[in-house]
């Protein structure tokens, strides 16, 4: 771990900025047809579930992106050394709605950078804390952590077991690459592991475009609500498991329990992506 200079990054450590964005009937409809929904969506009525993260993208020219097809490191988020860059998780505190019109003012704070060690290596984690006020108040509060990793062999981590429990509803969605590409095209997100096929086989060593972490997340928030007629939980906290690719069928899955819902994503070997609670 001698080329990770671990006390530079943790200067980023306070570093605020805030962003604002506006939800358009366009956007909510984009969200929409990428989940493989039909609504009009117009000025006033709720937003898709999931909406804030196709908010406040980072948008930079072209001279200013990254080999990995990010922003290039060193502005808000730190430099870190480690090639592979993927969500491990987070968790959100609704406390109100997004609806179609909104003007969303996202704060951001770089809360903490931990340098840990895993079955594949040296990991640094960056945690950020997101705040989104619209003009009715604070409409959501979310924790979002991002790894770093190496790019080692493809591989080289052995799988987790598979999970045969079906739960109590399943749902089946196609893990299409166009599914992919369109979703990066509304978060406006660059990132090359989603698209580029080349690049994500042969730099970065994994055997297939990666499933974004939060289309994953925003296909359990959306089970979620939609047990419950539709409303957002006041909380829903999700971990990544094991890198979800494309090709196959993502199988969406969730049980109640006394204090909430577990949901979790499978590939079609069973083997789980990302497990939920709400």
């Amino acid at each position: 771990m001698d080329d990770v200079d671990l006390e530079h990054l943790k200067t980023w450590i306070g570093r605020q900025r805030t962003v604002e964005d506006l939800i358009t009937p366009r956007l909510a409809q984009s969200l929409d047809a990428v989940l493989d929904e039909e609504n009009e969506r117009t000025e006033g009525e709720l937003a898709p579930v999931g909406i804030h993260w196709c908010l406040a993208p980072d948008i930079v020219p072209m001279r200013g992106i990254g080999p990995d097809g990010h922003p290039a490191r060193g502005g808000f988020l730190p430099p870190v050394p480690f090639p592979r860059r993927m969500w491990a998780g987070g968790e959100l505190a609704f406390s109100g709605d997004f609806h179609v019109g909104d003007k969303v003012a996202r704060h951001s704070t770089i809360e903490d950078v931990v340098l840990k060690s895993g079955r594949s290596g040296a990991m640094i984690f960056v945690t950020v804390r997101h705040r989104y006020e619209t003009e009715r108040g604070v409409a959501l509060s979310e924790r979002q952590d991002i790894v770093y990793r190496k790019a080692e062999a493809s591989g080289s981590a052995p799988l987790p077991a598979a999970r045969q429990d079906e739960g109590e509803d399943k749902r089946i969605i196609v893990a299409d690459p166009v599914l992919l590409f369109r979703y990066s095209a509304i978060t406006f997100n660059g990132h090359r592991i989603h698209y580029d096929y080349p690049y994500t086989t042969g730099v970065e060593h994994y055997p297939g475009l990666i499933f974004h972490g939060p289309l994953q997340a925003t296909l359990l928030l959306k089970l979620a609500a939609d047990r419950r007629n539709g409303a957002l939980p006041a909380r829903f906290a999700f971990r990544s498991v094991h890198p979800l690719f494309a090709g196959g069928r993502v199988h969406c899955h969730v049980r109640g329990q006394e204090d909430g819902l577990e949901l979790w994503l499978t590939n079609d070997a069973g083997i789980m992506t990302m497990q939920a609670s709400a």
